[in-house]
């Protein structure tokens, strides 16, 4: 998930304890979701990959590919 992305997440309720950024302005309500929001270009928790802005995409991008190529993780 990208940019706001991240925010369509909370409705899960799963998000408590998940390392993960978004777009700073959504920042506030994942911290409310229980998310440890970091400001980081890309972060992965669990194969859960999050990053900021449209700026980030080449690194987003290839994250994506590296977890897809590692294939299914454990579940917690």
């Amino acid at each position: 998930a990208i940019c706001h992305g991240p925010w369509t997440l909370i409705e899960t309720g799963k998000l408590k304890g998940k390392r993960m950024t978004s777009y700073h302005s959504i920042k506030t309500d994942l911290i409310n979701a229980g998310v440890d929001w970091v400001d980081e270009e890309v972060v992965v928790d669990h194969g859960l990959v999050t990053s900021r802005q449209p700026g980030d995409l080449p690194a987003f991008c290839a994250k994506m590919i590296e977890e897809i190529e590692e294939g299914k993780h454990q579940t917690r």
